[in-house]
């Protein structure tokens, strides 16, 4: 059996001051005249988000993030001495940004109950999904607000002031200027703007050379998130569709509306996608959360294992925070870019 073709690069972005700025994988570095606080905001700062408004006097000074994705925003604006909490991770977090990380409280590896968040004592609390938001979640906005705690949910999870993930249905498809608004408004809030557009600089200017040239031409593919009972797929109109439009690859569930359905294997074999993009990923919630448990699964099931994709053994592996829409998309479109180069010719 020849190898399984599954790219799990680390590419990491050249750090060059004044010119390139930062990239999803590596921090910004602080300008003398840039410190938080200090810059160009001027307090105070309203912004409408998600159906909420959402109004700060000062730039924050203990944020709790409930995302891994708000963390790694945050990480990369450089405010890491602003985080007293952290949690929901799917996967380590970038190389880039471990050090600035290590002395971040954890809260929990996923959601932390409301009395463990306020706990770490937070005037500001960031969250990537409005799950969190929502009943069963940590705790409402309006709870948070009672304590005096102001909440901040990413755009990207947001379709005409409704959250995604909080129980609304996506009526649009998801663009990248939703994560690009997010890392604006983070600025505007935390007064580092500097930062932020400098972020933004160089992950259009990532983006922009990974998918140079690169043109699936219309190979059909299924992305396959989490579970081996009940398989996770992504729909057609969040951040996973977004990476196969960008590459020119034909999502085989492209009519689901939510971003992750479930689906069922029959159904899954009935497409027969030519490529699986599956998620790596580095915890153990649902059967199959590794990407080695994954492709055992494909290749020793009956039904799995009559697919195109597995019988050519057509694997792209992206971990979660990749597959979510977060700084990490470039990494992601990056790896889909090797493995592209790589493979051209046998779809």
């Amino acid at each position: 059996m020849r190898q399984r073709a599954v790219v799990g690069l680390t590419l990491a972005a050249v750090f060059t001051v004044g010119l390139s700025g930062c990239g999803a994988s590596e921090a910004v570095e602080p300008a003398a005249s840039a410190a938080p606080g200090q810059g160009s905001t001027a307090y105070p700062v309203t912004i409408e988000n998600c159906g909420v408004e959402v109004t700060v006097d000062a730039a924050p000074q203990r944020v709790v993030s409930l995302d891994q994705n708000s963390t790694e925003i945050l990480l990369s604006l450089g405010l890491e001495d602003r985080l007293v909490g952290t949690a929901s991770w799917t996967d380590p977090v970038l190389d880039s940004l471990a050090e600035a990380n290590a002395e971040v409280p954890r809260l929990a590896d996923n959601a932390p109950t409301y009395e463990v968040a306020l706990g770490a004592d937070p005037d500001f609390v960031t969250a990537s999904f409005g799950r969190h938001f929502a009943e069963g979640g940590v705790a409402s906005r309006d709870r948070f607000a009672e304590t005096g705690v102001s909440t901040y949910l990413s755009p990207t999870d947001c379709d005409n002031g409704t959250s995604i993930n909080g129980g609304g249905t996506r009526t649009t498809a998801l663009t990248i200027d939703a994560l690009y608004a997010e890392i604006t408004e983070l600025g505007e809030i935390f007064d580092v703007s500097d930062r932020a557009d400098a972020l933004i600089a160089d992950l259009k200017t990532r983006a922009e050379a990974a998918t140079a040239g690169v043109d699936f031409g219309g190979a059909t593919v299924a992305f396959w998130f989490a579970d081996t009972k009940t398989p996770y797929v992504a729909g057609g109109l969040g951040s996973a569709a977004l990476l196969s439009s960008m590459t020119g690859l034909d999502n085989v569930f492209t009519e689901l509306d939510d971003d992750w359905p479930a689906t069922t294997w029959e159904e899954v074999a009935d497409r027969d996608p030519q490529v699986f993009i599956l998620g790596d990923l580095q915890r153990d919630r649902f059967p199959g959360d590794r990407l080695d448990d994954k492709v055992a699964f494909l290749e020793s099931d009956p039904l799995t294992k009559t697919i195109g994709g597995v019988r050519a053994q057509h694997y792209i592996a992206l971990h979660g925070a990749e597959l979510n829409p977060s700084i990490r998309f470039v990494d992601g479109l990056e790896k889909i870019k090797a493995w592209w180069v790589e493979h051209e010719g046998e779809l």
